[in-house]
């Protein structure tokens, strides 16, 4: 088993830089076109010349700058999760909805009342029949 294992590495990074190959932005990739970088990690994959030139010349790397991720970098604010109690806007559309839930029942209510508060003027009134 111990024998198989330098095969698995190499053939571990030889997926890894052909992936990252791949799913690197045209903009991000150094000195060749990025077909020309497909083509090293295909070909030189098996002496690990290709996915080691990748890793180390074939794409611009950015130093994280306070955390794992850049914040300043476009594509990290792209990506960036931000959870539902810290989003100024899903915390906006919540008062919004509540303020129109609550304006809704404050209606119902008052509508409530002036119906009964009208009944009740009937009945004092005697305009309804009186029991008896």
């Amino acid at each position: 088993m111990l024998r198989y294992l330098p095969f698995l590495l190499v053939l571990a990074l030889w997926i890894y830089a052909f992936i990252d190959c791949l799913n690197t932005p045209e903009e991000e990739v150094r000195g060749l076109p990025k077909v020309v970088w497909v083509i090293i990690i295909l070909l030189f994959g098996e002496v690990l010349v290709g996915p080691v030139a990748w890793l180390v010349a074939g794409k611009v790397r950015h130093a994280p700058t306070g955390g794992a991720t850049s914040a300043g970098s476009p594509r990290a604010r792209q990506t960036e999760w931000v959870a539902p109690d810290d989003n100024p806007e899903f915390l906006k559309s919540l008062k919004d909805e509540t303020a129109r839930n609550e304006e809704k029942l404050l209606k119902d209510w008052e509508a409530d009342l002036r119906r009964r508060e009208d009944e009740l003027k009937r009945r004092e009134s005697g305009e309804e029949p009186t029991e008896g």
